[in-house]
């Protein structure tokens, strides 16, 4: 039996945009790493654990210190969530 070589349709356009409007992934952030993917936070002291909620292409969408909310909006935006360790 050969093995068959399973080549991709999908253009880097098409990727980026797979699950765009229907899924959101969360994620764990330290305060240290904010101002690269939400440039218009506030400065914040060192060491604080937040949580992101971001769109399917990564755009992001909620910056909190409590998980729950993250959820809460996912749901409210009608995302499927997945989370990324």
């Amino acid at each position: 039996m050969g093995l068959k070589t399973i080549t991709s349709s999908l253009s880097k356009n098409d990727l980026a945009h797979l699950g765009a409007g229907e899924v959101g992934y969360i994620r764990k952030m330290r305060s240290e790493e904010v101002s690269r993917c939400f440039p218009e936070a506030p400065e914040m002291g060192p060491g604080i654990d937040l949580w992101a909620l971001f769109a399917a292409d990564g755009t992001p969408i909620l910056l909190t210190d409590n998980r729950s909310s993250t959820f809460f909006k996912a749901a409210e935006d009608d995302l499927r969530t997945v989370s990324l360790h």
